[in-house]
């Protein structure tokens, strides 16, 4: 990464990520996204899991509820040890290590399927996390992963509002350049303006890929593609949600399911 260290980064993220999220104000993780995500993942129960980029755990623990064995790995210290406590409070048998995605720490062959909840373009060379991903999973086991929608969360990016602050359209540009570690500093919009003052923004270094550059690591990687999904709120989770009106809009997911051939 330029000028910045990727471990440092979500290390100083992660006390303030853990506690915003927990509290309930990561509304497109929760009503959007990970429902997504779950609605396309195969029957885990009894299989030998991965959780790639597990952050403080929240989707970690979803997969063990539904029966499997997992272990999950952070580049960050300070989100693993989240998690720990998480687990500590209700053993679920995960085990938590801290890694690089990049460089596993595991055997070949050792796991069914992995999984990364919107970590994979937080990494500055997704490809190779790719290759270790295809590298410890088993023959016909499968990878899944959701990432920022490369084609509408792009370098140049402004949200459109009509007089009653509804998104109507997004203006994208600067889709072919990839951006290499630039700092962006938010935090969920969710979050009340006076939780918003006393804590901390998120500052996330920021990489991009295009769309035909993400299909094409993973086929050279060896994976063949299998599932594609772009989640999309209903009127209903709106109604509740309304900050998830923008993304009505435009897809801000992307969710895909690629299996390494058996044998």
């Amino acid at each position: 990464m330029r000028g910045y260290d990727s471990a440092e980064a979500w290390n100083e993220n992660a006390d303030a990520w853990t506690m915003l999220s927990r509290a309930g104000y990561d509304t497109y993780r929760d009503h959007l996204n990970t429902p997504a995500f779950f609605e396309v993942l195969p029957d885990v129960h009894g299989r030998v899991g991965l959780d790639i980029g597990c952050g403080e755990g929240y989707n970690t623990r979803l997969l063990a509820r539904r029966g499997a064995r997992m272990t999950g790995i952070d580049l960050s210290e300070r989100f693993v040890d989240h998690a720990r406590r998480s687990e500590a409070a209700e053993p679920l048998g995960i085990a938590y290590r801290v890694a690089d995605a990049r460089r596993l720490p595991f055997e070949p062959e050792t796991f069914d399927f992995a999984a990364a909840f919107m970590s994979l373009m937080d990494i500055p060379t997704p490809e190779a996390a790719l290759a270790e991903a295809r590298r410890v999973i088993r023959p016909g086991g499968f990878l899944q992963f959701s990432i920022s929608h490369p084609c509408f969360d792009t370098p140049h990016r402004v949200n459109l509002q009509d007089e009653a602050g509804r998104t109507y359209a997004f203006e994208v540009g600067d889709y072919f350049r990839n951006e290499d570690g630039r700092i962006c500093e938010w935090t969920f919009s969710a979050a009340p303006e006076e939780v918003r003052r006393r804590t901390p923004k998120f500052r996330v270094p920021r990489f991009t890929r295009t769309l035909s550059q993400w299909l094409n690591a993973l086929l050279d990687a060896g994976f063949a593609i299998e599932r594609l999904a772009e989640p999309r709120p209903c009127d209903e989770i709106v109604e509740r949600h309304p900050n998830l009106q923008d993304a009505q809009v435009v897809a801000y997911f992307l969710l895909v399911r690629a299996r390494k051939a058996a044998g």
